[in-house]
């Protein structure tokens, strides 16, 4: 008897333990995924990542890091590689508890190299001078495509035309977008990701410019021509949004060409030889930047004092160079705040604030610039003013980013996010611009 009352005794308390245990994992694992609803869950995750489409500036750095240090996984009993949480099940009538979740450190697949971790310090200069270079890179090309499509070429652009100076830009930049900020951007990162960064939100960044499609609409709106400023705004996002469609597929098709290519060959080649992963092949990257940088901006420099006292598109376009870069780390910054959201909460996360606030404020500051080269009206201040709206403003604003976030919420689950969200940035630019360009012409009479 007292041998039955004592096993008895040990089931109960096993059972006890194993049903406090299970619940216990079970509230863990509700606390892990279970907070909210599923598919409050899901929506919640789509919003920030559709946001976070097109740049989230020094963010990715960090998130970067520590992928690349180790990171902590959650692995489940028949978990794929990447871990899941595991439902527990609701029988608790096992003795013996079973524990589907392992918190794990996973270390670099590096492990047995001898490499240190490259500081902070040296990923985050690499990064400011591949922007700064590629961003002077993206003002130049969209220079050149300004003359090559404008009046005195080609014909197709134009000042006073629906047919806007920058859409060729625009269109070229959102093109590239869809090869090397959406398609290719992780193979390129498998490189150097201070590289990837330097194409998307530099080169393209810089070569493609909201602000200056805005002012565009502006003085349209000034002359009368509200038939062009209505055309101007649904056809240019009619062919940037197609332009970045015809560049992920082409892209597409380019990877399963050279895929096919090289089906027989197992040799995965540059992602071993050409990774910039160790102090001293980043050093060797940030000279070679600092000399490109220094080159550059010597230069547009010397370009820029022979060029200044005559006032020609040629000064506007050294003085752009000059400043260009700071435009893009303005918009480099800013771009930590998409996918965040507003508040402590995180509301309405699907908006790309960062994006939102680079593309408006570039346009309000190009409109004051633009009111003020009518005010004052002299050759100095036109030359000045136009340099800074060609190119610190060109750069802090952006169509390649506006567009991948464009493209990414028409491909979610409420693709309405995605015509609000080109609304709003495309109707208050052009709201606050007209109270700040266009009511002064009017009532001041500027010629």
């Amino acid at each position: 008897m007292d041998c039955e009352n004592k096993d008895s005794e040990l089931r109960k308390f096993g059972s006890s333990r194993t049903s406090s245990a299970s619940s216990s994992l079970r509230r863990r694992s509700l606390s892990l995924s279970l907070s909210l609803p599923k598919h409050l869950n899901d929506d919640d995750d789509e919003n920030e990542s559709v946001s976070e489409a097109g740049d989230i500036g020094d963010r990715e750095l960090q998130s970067n890091r520590y992928s690349g240090s180790g990171r902590l996984r959650l692995i489940g009993e028949n978990a794929p590689e990447h871990g899941v949480v595991v439902p527990i099940s609701e029988d608790t009538s096992s003795v013996t508890p079973v524990f589907p979740i392992k918190l794990i450190s996973q270390p670099d697949h590096k492990k047995n190299d001898e490499k240190t971790e490259v500081p902070w310090v040296l990923e985050y200069t690499s990064c400011l001078l591949f922007l700064a270079v590629f961003g002077i890179l993206g003002v130049l090309l969209r220079y050149g495509l300004q003359k090559l499509f404008g009046p005195g070429i080609v014909g197709a652009t134009s000042d006073h035309s629906y047919m806007y100076p920058d859409l060729p830009s625009n269109m070229v930049g959102s093109f590239l977008m869809g090869w090397f900020g959406v398609v290719f951007k992780e193979d390129i990162s498998r490189i150097s990701s201070q590289l990837a960064i330097g194409l998307s939100t530099g080169f393209l960044g810089s070569l493609t410019t909201f602000s200056g499609w805005n002012q565009k609409m502006l003085e349209l709106s000034v002359e009368g021509q509200w038939v062009f400023v209505v055309l101007g705004y649904l056809l240019g996002l009619f062919l940037v949004a197609y332009s970045i469609i015809f560049g992920i597929e082409t892209a597409k098709g380019a990877n399963w060409l050279y895929c096919r290519a090289n089906m027989d060959s197992s040799n995965s080649g540059t992602d071993c030889h050409w990774r910039v992963d160790s102090c001293k092949r980043h050093l060797i990257v940030i000279l070679i930047l600092l000399l490109i940088l220094a080159s550059l901006w010597g230069m547009s420099i010397g370009l820029e004092v022979n060029e200044f006292s005559s006032g020609s598109p040629k000064a506007q376009l050294w003085l752009a160079c000059i400043v260009g870069p700071f435009g893009v780390w303005i918009r480099w910054f800013l771009a930590r705040l998409n996918g965040r959201g507003l508040g402590k909460s995180g509301l309405l996360k699907w908006v790309p604030f960062g994006t939102l606030i680079a593309n408006v404020s570039a346009a309000c500051i190009m409109a004051a610039l633009a009111t003020l080269k009518k005010a004052v009206n002299t050759e100095t201040c036109d030359t000045v003013a136009s340099g800074i709206q060609f190119g610190l403003l060109g750069c802090l604003s952006t169509v390649s980013t506006f567009i991948a976030e464009f493209h990414a919420m028409r491909g979610s689950k409420y693709p309405w996010m995605a015509y609000v969200y080109a609304l709003c940035t495309t109707l208050i630019s052009f709201v606050l611009g007209t109270l700040i360009y266009s009511v002064p012409v009017w009532v001041e009479n500027f010629n």
